[in-house]
Formats: C-alpha cells, structure tokens, sequence
C-alpha cells in the first residue's frame, strides 16, 4: 500500500519528530509512507482565516496524488476503532485503493475544496488534539492497524 500524509504546518519540535521517525520506520515493511508538509499560512498576512484556509487548501489539493483515495481528518468524521481502522485499510486495499493519502488541515480548519475532494472524514472524537500530536497519533494507528491485519504483536 501507497500511504501519503498530507499535513499543514511543519513539526518543529524535536520530540514529535523523533516519534513520527520512529513509526516511519516500523511501517517500512508494510507500506511506502510519504509525509508531505504544507505551510501553514498566517491570517493576519493573507486576509483573514477564511484566505488563509483557502490558501492552505490549495496547497493541500496540489500535494494529494490524483488517484489517490482521500481520508481527511475531521472533528465530524466517522470515529473507528483500531481494529475498525486496520478492516477499513485492509478494505480499501481489497478493492484495489492501494494509494491513500490522508489529511491533516490547517489549526483553523480545512478548506471547502479539500472536503469536497475528501472520499470519507475520520475523526479521532470529539477532542481537539494540536496538529503535531494528531500527525504522530494518525501514523500510530496506521502502523497498528498492519500489525492487526497481520495478527502481528504490537510492539509498545
């Protein structure tokens, strides 16, 4: 499987990045994960929230591979377990969606086009979680869910 993250805004601090590399490396057996950082746009510099957002959208749409299935993450999507997560992978695979790429908006929000060009939401509940925690908990639960699939251990 194919796995793009698209995620607006950079991992700037040294943990996150130390925690993202490492599931980066347990999912190398599984599947080619490409992270593709976008820059996150200032309101104040664009014009407001709904410029920058739009702004952010652009570059988010620009960076999705065209045939790619797109799950964005949202507050309003669908709530999965991990074993519902590792069956809804394993489903997509089934019918020949081996690209995924999955999305990670901006701190005020996706743009109306990037949830147009969504195929589902999935949501992590109803919490806030900032966006470096939610980028490292995504990759998380995508290296959990092979390890399911495969009835493999999981390694803590």
């Amino acid at each position: 499987m194919n796995i793009t993250i698209v995620a607006v805004g950079k991992l700037k601090e040294k943990f996150w990045k130390q925690a993202l590399d490492e599931y980066l490396k347990r999912l190398q057996p599984y599947a080619k994960v490409q992270v593709k950082e976008i820059a996150d746009v200032d309101p104040a510099r664009a014009g407001g929230v709904e410029q920058a957002r739009n702004a952010e959208g652009r570059a988010v749409l620009a960076a999705i591979p065209s045939r790619s299935h797109v799950i964005l993450l949202a507050i309003e999507g669908r709530e999965r377990s991990s074993v519902e997560f590792s069956q809804r992978l394993d489903d997509l695979a089934l019918h020949g969606k081996s690209d995924v790429t999955f999305v990670i908006g901006g701190s005020d929000g996706s743009s109306p086009e990037v949830y147009e060009r969504a195929d589902e939401l999935l949501s992590f509940g109803r919490i806030t979680l900032p966006h470096n925690l939610a980028r490292v908990v995504l990759v998380e639960q995508v290296y959990r869910a092979f390890k399911i699939s495969r009835g493999e251990p999981y390694h803590k």
